[in-house]
């Protein structure tokens, strides 16, 4: 419940004792389990009494410098003081982990948790103890063949407890989970569901919403589930009114409050409608790393430095790849009229042929949704990036996916962002066949950089599997160093402002010959930390496709995106 209010929320946030283990030698000596000597001849090889710190949030790689490619384990140990009421129950709450964590209280495992970008959480309602517990927690970003992502994407794998961590106490019986969002077909009418859990399932459930004196009642059944259905008058959430209403959901036992908006997103033959109007997506791609520290964002002024940016350009969506990010981006987004793109690391080299694989991709899809569906700033859920038809087992797991997405959640559109299409005599030929469970198409191309122009932009033609559909075009661009004017700026060796921006240039009279296009996204908002890109003279570990360098400085394609967004309806 990611915008919901809970009873007592202490934070667990802050300096957290930290040890290094290169060798992963940690889990063979317990490390968990804090062990002292007894006898003259007792030493241990561990020791978290005089480890130095880390800040949680945050992760490792930012926070010391032998660390910043490191990939490996981390253990974390919290010391905290508890006394639970009675009656109450606890439950420890992590944002997110990056990678993986395994989880102990007091010596005894919790639990694992594996996907670094979704949060997880434990009760330890019978754990805790009155007065000092001692928490740890092994963090490990290692990359997986079977990872989420897996091998080979373009990002620094920052690893570490880089979101809150909280504990909760909740009534013996309390609300759960709830979904309180507009039908998609509808602009008054709310559909949704309250769950509660305990030992009191079957309760009385009003909810209300002061602002328009609503009132409703329902029941919940033995399963402690009651279906929810009302209308009002709902001011509806657009970038131009981004409104809000406080909206509290009563049990016998809890109660909940929560900033809930309401607003339809659909897709009607070619055109992708908000409210019922057509909307151009006015888009952007932004990383989870804040550019002037070179960190994983993660606070509110994080996410305020980083959507600005998106608004100063004149951006009305962000797509944020490619993984889910933290909150507190989708809660200032959603108050700033931003709509919000959110996407599973499924990018590149997956093992769709591992059935361990397709559960995870299960899971991870729930836990992203579960999050986030109360926002209604999220229009887009995108379940994959760039992954390939030649793969075993690729279309059918994602379609799959798919299905499983709109069981879970039937209010927002649902697609897959491909770079497979064909470009040939200056055609794009897309044909990817993931795109007939889509509700539109998604592709990145990057025409000028990687790929040659085959004749004059404006004279480009199009193919589409399904030429019904919106087309979206989520990547496109290309590096630039900031202040690179010299060298052939005609050439891209020498990642000059002048190359990016002709690419800008011919994209913006490409885009004139895109059938049924709904929005666009460059690649991206600022230069991010990537250690694969290794040119020493102009990228430095840094991906230049950014608009904004890394301090923040304006590159010429940003005045041109500016202009286009300005001029957009």
């Amino acid at each position: 419940m990611a915008n919901a209010l809970p009873a007592q929320t202490t934070s667990l946030n802050g300096a957290w004792k930290a040890l290094v283990d290169p060798a992963g030698v940690g889990d063979w000596r317990q490390v968990w389990l804090e062990d002292k000597p007894q006898h003259k001849t007792d030493f241990f090889e561990y020791s978290f009494t005089g480890a130095p710190v880390l800040k949680v949030p945050g992760d490792f790689n930012s926070q010391r410098c032998e660390l910043t490619y490191y990939e490996g384990t981390v253990w974390y140990k919290k010391q905290f003081n508890y006394t639970l009421q009675h009656g109450k129950r606890l439950f420890l709450h992590f944002g997110a982990v990056n990678y993986a964590a395994d989880v102990y209280l007091n010596g005894s495992k919790l639990g694992s948790h594996e996907g670094g970008f979704t949060p997880f959480q434990f009760e330890i309602t019978g754990k805790v103890k009155a007065g000092a517990n001692a928490l740890v927690v092994k963090v490990n970003n290692i990359r997986h063949t079977d990872g989420l992502p897996g091998y080979g994407y373009d990002w620094l794998n920052y690893g570490g407890i880089s979101r809150d961590v909280e504990l909760t106490e909740r009534a013996g019986t309390y609300i759960e989970d709830y979904s309180i969002q507009l039908k998609k077909d509808g602009l008054h009418t709310v559909a949704g569901r309250v769950q509660l859990n305990g030992i009191q399932p079957a309760q009385h459930i009003t909810i209300r919403i002061p602002e328009l004196n609503l009132v409703y009642k329902t029941q919940t059944d033995e399963k402690g589930m009651a279906g929810i259905e009302f209308s009002a008058a709902f001011t509806l959430w657009s970038p131009e009114m981004p409104k809000l209403y406080k909206v509290v959901i009563e049990s016998e036992t809890d109660t909940v409050v929560a900033r809930v908006g309401f607003r339809c997103i659909e897709v009607k033959g070619n055109k992708i409608l908000l409210n019922g109007k057509p909307v151009f997506l006015k888009a952007v791609n932004i990383h989870e790393e804040n550019p002037y520290k070179g960190a994983r964002a993660w606070s509110k002024q994080d996410a305020d430095l980083l959507l600005n940016a998106a608004k100063e350009l004149g951006c009305n969506l962000v797509r944020l790849a490619h993984y889910p990010h933290n909150e507190n981006m989708v809660k200032e987004a959603e108050k700033m009229g931003l709509m919000v793109w959110s996407e599973l690391p499924i990018y590149q080299h997956i093992q769709f042929a591992d059935s361990a694989v397709r559960a995870k991709m299960g899971t991870m899809l729930e836990e992203m949704v579960r999050r986030d569906k109360n926002r209604c700033g999220v229009v887009i859920w995108s379940l994959s990036n760039e992954t390939y038809p030649g793969t075993p087992n690729r279309t059918e797991a994602l379609v799959a996916l798919t299905q499983q997405c709109r069981a879970l959640d039937s209010t927002r559109l649902i697609t897959h962002v491909t770079n497979t299409q064909r470009y040939q005599n200056n055609t794009f030929d897309v044909w990817d066949p993931l795109y007939q469970s889509c509700d539109f198409i998604s592709l990145n191309e990057y025409i000028g950089w990687y790929v040659p122009w085959q004749g004059k932009p404006a004279d480009t033609k199009w193919k589409l599997v399904c030429p019904e559909k919106p087309v979206f075009i989520s990547e496109f661009g290309g590096e630039a160093l900031y202040g690179s004017h010299y060298g052939k700026t005609d050439e891209a060796a020498y990642f000059t402002e002048a190359y990016q921006a002709k690419i800008y240039t011919d994209q913006l009279q490409l885009f004139n010959t895109v059938p049924n296009l709904c929005g666009v996204c460059p690649w991206l908002l600022f230069d991010y930390r990537s250690p694969a890109r290794m040119n020493p003279v102009y990228q430095q570990g840094y991906n230049r496709k950014g608009l904004l360098s890394d301090k923040g400085e304006k590159k010429r394609a940003w005045y041109l995106m500016h202009a286009y967004y300005q001029q957009k309806k």
